[in-house]
């Protein structure tokens, strides 16, 4: 790190490596922000159902931005994306468990995938298809949930980003992201990386805005942006800056987080704070599924799921398998 970039950014601490997420602030332009750099979290996720590459971006992109919106959570609970479409990758769920811990998995339709390639359609948006994006706030047993649903229509999730937070919140936000696979220096294996910045308009005065991410407002009546809002200068500043930013720069494991955001606000003047950590971490567990089984279904519906008199869970997110008798419910009552 050169003094410039230490004095700039009035950082006493080591740059930032993967798996965290950076917050941010551009005060002279009225602008605040995340920064999320992925490696290891996602590559193991994403091998471990061993995706096609396609399907694979698309999720990485999705995991970015759970990371980006999930990390601003000021209370332990679940920030849940959820994607669901007519597309070829039908399905995408990210389970991103506050402060640092983040699931997720595709479903996609293997034909309709082939097709989509072959014709060229290769974009996340035509991969998608046309549906919806659900944005889930879980604060956990005995409180409410909050949920926003925004349409997908042959859009990218950057899109359906950016138009989200102006219909439903109000928030002027512009999101970057990006998924590459990647050889390390003297491992020929690639491995998927992924970064993403997120920046949001959040004037003193003026436009009026929810106060932070879903959650802390209403969340299920979304409001149309005021049609009379005019962009600012400063905004157009932070969010044309932020469009400069090349897919290689966010993904490329030399360039830290702190790096990348001197690059684009060295000018205008950005300061960091601590990076939260992210890791892979599924909630599965032998007890929740034995508990989910013993309470969701009967007897007879146990009995039916048995396949040589056992019950096999298998977690949709991490693949660990769970096994249980159908008659240990029973004894246990």
């Amino acid at each position: 790190m050169t003094e410039n970039l230490l004095s700039t950014l009035g950082l006493d601490r080591p740059e930032t490596g993967d798996d965290a997420v950076v917050p941010f602030t551009l005060e002279n332009l009225d602008t605040r922000g995340r920064s999320v750099r992925l490696g290891q979290a996602l590559d193991t996720i994403l091998k471990r159902h061993d995706y096609p590459a396609p399907v694979a971006r698309l999720l990485g992109e999705a995991i970015a931005l759970a990371a980006l919106i999930g990390s601003s959570l000021k209370f332990d609970g679940r920030f849940i994306l959820q994607t669901q479409t007519d597309g070829p990758v039908n399905l995408i769920v990210v389970d991103f468990d506050a402060p640092d811990g983040v699931r997720a998995y595709a479903r996609f339709d293997e034909a309709e995938l082939e097709a989509a390639l072959a014709g060229g359609r290769n974009q996340p948006g035509a991969l998608l298809g046309s549906g919806h994006m659900a944005m889930t706030i879980d604060q956990g047993e005995h409180m409410e949930r909050y949920q926003g649903i925004v349409a997908l229509d042959g859009n990218s999730l950057e899109e359906v980003a950016h138009t989200y937070f102006m219909q439903s919140e109000q928030i002027p936000t512009q999101v970057r992201l990006a998924v590459a696979e990647l050889s390390r220096k003297g491992d020929p294996v690639p491995h998927w990386r992924a970064g993403g910045v997120l920046i949001q308009h959040l004037p003193e005065h003026g436009m009026a805005v929810m106060p932070d991410l879903p959650g802390d407002g209403n969340f299920d009546n979304p409001h149309t942006a005021d049609p009379d809002f005019v962009e600012p200068d400063s905004w157009t500043r932070a969010r044309t800056l932020l469009s400069t930013i090349e897919d290689a720069e966010l993904a490329d494991p030399a360039v830290s987080p702190e790096q990348l955001l001197y690059r684009l606000y060295h000018e205008t003047g950005v300061r960091v704070f601590e990076p939260t950590p992210i890791e892979e971490r599924c909630t599965c567990s032998l007890e929740r599924i034995e508990d989910m089984l013993r309470n969701s279904f009967s007897s007879e519906e146990r009995a039916e799921m048995a396949v040589d008199g056992e019950i096999e869970v298998v977690c949709e997110f991490c693949s660990s398998a769970y096994h249980f008798n159908p008659h240990q419910f029973e004894t246990s009552n």
